[in-house]
């Protein structure tokens, strides 16, 4: 990755307990994902690609175009945060994916988004 488009992504991640229904293997978790855009160019979101994984191995493949409706468009130094939500079958899951960007030079490239755990609280050690 060159240092004009360079994109931080940060996650953390929440049981909805009260959207929940374990009795039918259904567990929302809600999550928070900050982009900074760390490089000298601007750029803006243009989709998503989602990667879910229940600890079943079940994987849900998710793409749109932008985050919750919107496409933002970060400068250098700027930062975007929005909260989604991901519905799995079991108590614990994973997620990881990528944003698609273009940079006001023309340029595609991914935001890559590390893998993260979805995870009831107390299920894991």
């Amino acid at each position: 990755m060159n240092e004009e488009n360079k994109m931080l992504v940060e996650v953390r991640s929440r049981y909805i307990e009260e959207q929940s229904k374990p009795s039918e293997h259904k567990y929302a978790f809600a999550y928070t994902i900050t982009i900074a855009n760390v490089g000298i160019t601007a750029a803006k979101l243009l989709s998503r690609h989602w990667l879910i994984t229940d600890s079943n191995g079940k994987v849900e493949e998710v793409r749109g175009d932008g985050v919750v409706g919107k496409t933002p468009h970060l400068k250098p130094g700027e930062a975007f945060t929005y909260t989604s939500g991901a519905l799995i079958n079991t108590p614990v899951g994973v997620m990881q994916g990528k944003y698609i960007m273009l940079s006001d030079a023309g340029e595609k490239f991914d935001a890559l988004i590390p893998q993260f755990t979805l995870s009831i609280p107390r299920t894991l050690h």
